[in-house]
């Protein structure tokens, strides 16, 4: 089973490049390169491989126990009694949800599997992060792209990053859609005037 790339993983938030002064030194990467490239990475996908095959082979034993108790009532059904189909029956149902959470177990949302590839990709990443920031920090780059992925994977200087600023703009800009409010009922002939709306919260 393959090791996934966690592309994901080694990216950093997207974000737009202001004007600057003097211009901004840009450099390209291709993280799946590094990660495939790396001696590490094959290290790390037999350890991984070693484990998955451990696993799968409990997995097939367990099919393989089920089968043999499904055959096993299937030809003596005839001879056994009520007695002895029902404890055959229970048995069956017992293996068969223990096969059933071991498969959760391993292949599931959370599983094993998933946990082991994050555990062996993980320091990769890190690794490959921390070199690239290196390179680019001793190159004079101020800003390192993904090819892979096309996001950035590296920047060295905080006011490139707009992030916080968007935000301010979307909530300051942001009207709502909460109804205005009834207007009061006014005793004087003059038209009562309907309250604004107030803004909804963000």
């Amino acid at each position: 089973m393959r090791i996934r790339h966690l592309a994901a993983a080694l990216l950093s938030v997207a974000f737009a490049v202001s004007a600057a002064e003097t211009p901004l030194r840009i450099a390209v990467i291709d993280s799946k390169a590094l990660f495939d490239g790396f001696k590490g990475t094959k290290e790390a996908q037999d350890k991984y491989d070693k484990q998955v095959a451990s696993w799968e082979q409990e997995v097939a034993d367990k099919q393989k126990e089920l089968a043999n108790l499904k055959e096993k009532f299937e030809k003596q059904s005839l001879m056994l009694s009520d007695e002895k189909k029902k404890d055959l029956q229970t048995q069956f149902m017992a293996k068969q949800a223990d096969y059933q959470k071991l498969v959760q177990s391993l292949y599931g949302k959370d599983g094993r599997v998933i946990k082991k590839n994050e555990e062996f990709t993980g320091p990769i990443i890190q690794m490959i992060r921390g070199v690239a920031q290196k390179v680019a920090k001793a190159e004079g780059f101020e800003l390192v792209l993904d090819k892979a992925s096309g996001a950035v994977f590296y920047a060295s200087r905080e006011d490139l990053d707009l992030t916080q600023k968007v935000l301010d703009r979307l909530n300051a800009d942001y009207v709502g859609s909460a109804p205005a409010a009834p207007a009061a009922k006014q005793e004087s002939s003059t038209p009562a005037k309907s309250p604004a709306a107030a803004p909804a919260k963000p």
